[in-house]
């Protein structure tokens, strides 16, 4: 069951779901405001037993220790049900399959999660769509890619870095390609010309 606003966009609350997830090879329910006070990486994907998906998801897994290390949890949707994600857990990496995971897989059956956050594709799948989301439950970040390439682990652990640190410190703005470590820009007209005359 999904409670939440109609409509979608960064900045506004991420709507609260509750559904039956998977994880450790046992299912139990979970919903998203059980996660408030940490930063969530919601992502979503098109179905169990494919092709693109498993690389990422194998790929979430394989770096979730960097997220948890920087106070953020993952979690994966499909519109599978719990049974098929199980079956796919239990099934070994080099067959396609998953292995163990370090996060859950959530079953969007009803296809209402999925419609929530508005990636229900017309085929009745999910789209390629991930949130990143603070502690307060609001949506700083979105992207939804179609269903034949996958995305950047990379790229997401970057972005989170990015809001964390804007969120930390509120009278700075972090240019293309920031990384911790990189200089930021005052957003103010005479400031911002310390950043730019320093590339």
């Amino acid at each position: 069951m999904v409670s939440g606003i109609d409509y979608l966009k960064v900045g506004k609350k991420a709507p609260n779901f509750k559904a039956t997830a998977v994880y450790d090879q046992e299912f139990f329910s979970l919903q998203l405001e059980d996660y408030i006070g940490k930063y969530i990486i919601l992502f979503f994907y098109p179905l169990d037993f494919t092709f693109v998906c498993p690389t990422e998801i194998t790929a979430f897994s394989d770096q979730y220790k960097r997220f948890q290390d920087i106070g953020a949890e993952i979690l994966g949707v499909s519109v599978d049900s719990e049974y098929a994600h199980l079956a796919w857990l239990q099934t070994s990496r080099e067959s396609g399959g998953l292995g163990d995971l370090s996060y859950p897989l959530i079953s969007d059956l009803k296809k209402e999660i999925s419609t929530a956050y508005n990636v229900l594709s017309d085929d009745g799948v999910a789209l390629r769509g991930l949130f990143i989301i603070d502690k307060e439950g609001i949506i700083q970040h979105l992207l939804v890619n179609n269903l034949s390439f996958g995305r950047s682990v990379d790229e997401t652990f970057r972005t989170l870095q990015a809001i964390q640190h804007v969120q930390n410190f509120p009278d700075e703005v972090c240019p293309a390609d920031w990384k911790p470590g990189d200089a930021t820009m005052v957003p103010d007209p005479i400031k911002s010309k310390e950043y730019f005359s320093s590339i």
